[in-house]
């Protein structure tokens, strides 16, 4: 049951309405192991302004039994409809309710999502609730500004352990009574049941001692590498303690590694949940464990910004995340005890590019988005909430100063602790500490949409120096069907100025400056020496697609790999692949730079990025009659660097799943087919688990390899992440039939669970496969808005957006989405995903016109 639709406004309205007091919550899960429904029984106890209102709680279940109301029993057939329980004659002052339902167990991960671990058949549980989900589980007042208090009672099988936001008591006859919450949001309430494997320690500071615990299957245990997740977890309670200057909120720390999980991670208080893909069961690059270590750190910063002080209602969601995003960064950037120092690297090549690219989309909106009811805000999850809005922060962080910034924070957290606020109300509190007015940034910055160029214009002497140096600001106009106007914004950012020394690209100036209008002059730069390289928003201070002056562009073509530093590679990087997708570079030239600079580029996590984005130009940016071509060329590259590569490296192993994703001449797939058997090997390169998946994937995608060499693999790895990748190699076969079987799979049934599904849609879409994909794009556009209107939202937005033919690149694609969007009247959620996919085809359509421009210059 998809549950109705929350409007602001109905929100708003309950709020002025009711303060909401305490919730019981009793569970009896004794019958998880074999799933179907539980039994659901809540109490609320709150307050209502006025007597004999009416309002309503918010419950998705499939049976309610009883309704009570301050000791009166309602007729439940008349009270309880779509999701909504009618609550009327209410006191004025002190109400009761008590509602007792059945509740079903989920495989779409959210709710109260079940999981049988094929391992040792075991069934899992765990809760995600955000945004309104708590109402599958209990009966709730489903917003965030009604805070209360939460105790859970749960019933469960024996030997199994229960987790929630409360400290674990011991249970009694496999009864678990949990103490009652801190006031908090139902959002971040959570359960995790089952027979999990546990590690424990503690944060010890200031004579205080926090429980630490990690959890995750027992079939990960021998993988779960605790020390180094509880080492990130302690340098993020010393930065986040010290720069809030606010001990940590709750009794203790939990982080539960569960299975199936739909996003990265989840901020429920004291119990975050993350997705145990991050309990690595084979050698992965340390990008892989960059990336973890920000996620451990982002939920740890929201127990503060999210957890003790909440947004009033989802627009405020971009500051929820942003604020998380921006801190777990810096916290990575600064601890003097970080293993990733340049973070801000990582964060420059892949947060700022997705930002990038979701601020180009006719889906764009300003970073405080207008969120009109809960449908807006489940598709609002989006690179303008986290990248955008960090990138802001960054700025703002900038502008107003690092001590003033967490100074202003710091004040907001005391003054709020446990309730809920507005945008206004942090800023009102860093204007405080910097003395600056925000209300102009604000509006500039966070009310408005779209994105800003920067360029350099240079005058030079004779001799080589500057005789006039300006910096120009552009407002490109937003995507068609993007609401609000171009505006130029006030951006702080730093100019640097690199020379070519010994072969290198040493940063020699750098001057900071605001830049404010169309033409800022930098005085203070004529006169110098013009250098190798000018770069614009060295350092990534501020939020703007940057371009680089032809004289800088040249020098950067022939050394992109020889800055010195990782970051300004990183800019120049990011800036090449920009403009490869909006065709001022064509995709065969930006090929070109990579295979020229790669080689030097030592940033594992750019690296990465730099294979994806090559093969992403290559499949869709690139000039069909040249695209095979390009793909040989990239291909042979892929398996030379493979072959040189450092024995045992981070690099090695990248290289390996390079060209494991692009392999096509015969010697190349029978390489892949040797490796797996043994009968080659590579010095250095273990071929594990997760490493075999990818070759075998490739080779069944190519049809190298059918339904028993698939079933071979999985029966060498028979576990929930073999079964996925299993799913996905079959439904990879280049044939009618395993088409139309991961089709029926996804679309005609609802059987599959989340991560299974994921792993079919993955599988289906398969590059090569064009010709033999053509004829399922009228078969979606005839099942989506069906499947939209029958699934829950998780398993809806990834069939509308992964079967999307995003890689049938031409006009008639245009067209059938044009027709469908004015005859099928979707939703506006379901309108704005169908849209950003369209818009990936029309930037393709546009870059392949520039590629093969670029073959004929």
């Amino acid at each position: 049951m998809p549950g109705t639709n929350l409007t602001r406004e109905e929100a708003q309205a309950r709020a002025r309405l009711l303060t909401v007091d305490s919730y019981e919550i009793d569970l009896d899960l004794t019958g998880a192991q074999e799933g179907g429904t539980y039994r659901s029984v809540t109490t609320v106890r709150f307050d209502s302004a006025e007597d004999g209102a009416e309002t309503f709680i918010d419950l998705v279940a499939p049976a309610v039994h009883e309704v009570v109301l301050n000791g009166k029993s309602l007729d439940v057939a008349a009270v309880f409809r779509d999701s909504r329980i009618a609550l009327k004659h209410l006191h004025a002052g002190p109400n009761e309710l008590k509602v007792v339902a059945d509740c079903s167990y989920t495989n779409t991960g959210e709710g109260l999502h079940r999981f049988v671990d094929p391992v040792d058949q075991q069934a899992y549980l765990y809760t995600q609730f955000e945004v309104p989900d708590a109402r599958r589980v209990f009966a709730s007042f489903e917003q965030p500004d009604l805070k209360a208090t939460f105790q859970f009672t749960v019933k469960a099988p024996e030997g199994w352990t229960v987790i929630s936001n409360s400290p674990t008591p011991e249970p009694k006859d496999n009864v678990w009574v949990f103490e009652p919450t801190p006031r908090i949001s139902s959002y971040i309430t959570a359960l995790i049941v089952g027979p999990y494997h546990s590690v424990h320690s503690s944060y010890e500071k200031d004579g205080r001692s926090v429980p630490l615990g990690i959890y995750c299957r027992p079939s990960l245990a021998e993988y779960l590498d605790a020390d180094a997740i509880f080492e990130v977890t302690r340098q993020g309670f010393d930065w986040f303690q010290e720069k809030f200057d606010y001990a940590y909120p709750f009794a203790k720390y939990d982080q539960l590694f569960v299975p199936e999980f739909n996003a990265g991670a989840m901020e429920n208080a004291g119990a975050v949940t993350i997705r145990d893909q991050y309990v690595f069961r084979s050698k992965v690059t340390d990008a892989a464990y960059e990336v973890r270590a920000e996620t451990i750190l982002h939920e740890l910063a929201h127990m503060w910004f999210g957890d003790l002080v909440t947004m009033e209602w989802w627009n405020d969601l971009w500051l929820n995340e942003s604020f998380a995003t921006y801190t777990s960064i810096a916290c990575q950037a600064y601890h003097p005890g970080s293993k990733w120092p340049h973070s801000w690297t990582t964060f420059a090549n892949s947060m700022k590019t997705w930002a990038y690219r979701q601020d180009q989309l006719p889906s764009t909106h300003p970073i405080m988005a207008e969120i009109r009811d809960l449908d807006d805000v489940l598709v609002n999850f989006d690179g303008i909430t986290y990248a955008k809005g960090a990138s802001v922060l960054k700025q703002l962080v900038a502008y107003v100063g690092m001590d003033e910034f967490f100074q202003g924070v710091q004040a907001y957290f005391k003054q709020h602790a446990f309730g809920n606020t507005r945008l206004t109300d942090l800023l009102g509190a860093l204007e405080e500490t910097s003395g600056r007015d925000l209300k102009a940034w604000s509006k500039a910055w966070l009310e408005t949409a779209g994105i800003n160029i920067l360029r350099p214009v240079i005058d030079t002497d004779a001799a080589g120096a500057i005789t006039s140096f300006v910096v120009k600001q552009e407002a490109p106009a937003l995507p068609a069907g993007a609401k609000g106007e171009p505006l130029l914004r006030p951006h702080r950012i730093a100019i640097g100025f690199y020379a070519l020394r010994d072969g290198a690209l040493v940063r020699t100036e750098r001057v900071e400056l605001d830049v404010d209008g169309e033409l800022t002059s930098v005085p203070e730069l004529v006169g110098k020496q013009r250098p190798a390289v000018v770069l614009l928003n060295d350092d990534d201070l501020s939020y703007a697609k940057v371009r680089l002056d032809e004289e800088s562009l040249k020098a950067v073509t022939e050394h992109l790999g020889d800055f010195t530093e990782s970051l300004p590679r990183a800019l120049c990087w990011a800036s090449a692949w920009d403009m490869t997708r909006d065709g001022e570079l064509a995709a065969r030239d930006y090929l070109s730079l990579v295979l020229s600079g790669i080689a030097k580029e030592s940033d594992i996590g750019v690296v990465q990025s730099l294979q994806r984005q090559a093969k992403l130009a290559l499949d869709l940016y690139a000039a069909p009659e040249w695209r095979e071509a390009g793909l040989t060329q990239w291909t042979d590259a892929t398996l030379a660097h493979l072959r040189a590569a450092e024995p045992g490296s981070d690099h090695q192993l990248a290289w390996a799943r390079a060209f494991a994703a692009t392999a096509r001449a015969p010697q190349q797939l029978e390489l892949l087919a040797a490796l797996l058997d043994g009968r080659e090997t590579i010095e250095g390169l273990v071929v594990d688990t997760e490493l075999r998946w990818a070759f075998v994937e490739r080779l069944a995608a190519t049809g190298d390899f059918d339904e028993e060499e698939i079933a071979a693999e999985l029966e060498r790895d028979k576990t929930a992440a073999g079964e996925r990748h299993a799913a996905t190699a079959r439904a990879a076969r280049p044939t009618p039939e395993a088409k139309a079987e991961a089709w029926e799979s996804v679309v005609e049934s609802d059987k599959l669970p989340n991560a299974v599904q994921e792993a079919v849609i993955s599988g289906f879409v398969q590059t090569d496969q064009r010709e033999l994909l053509a004829p399922y794009t009228e078969q979606y556009f005839a099942a989506v808005k069906g499947v939209w209107e029958s699934r829950s939202h998780e398993i809806a937005q990834q069939i509308a957006v992964g079967l999307y033919p995003s890689i049938q690149v031409s006009q008639a694609t245009l067209d059938a989405t044009d027709a469908w969007l004015d005859s099928a009247a979707p939703n506006a959620a379901l309108r704005r995903l169908v849209s950003e996919s369209r818009a990936g085809v029309e930037r393709a359509l546009k870059a392949r016109a520039a590629d093969a421009a670029a073959a004929t210059a």
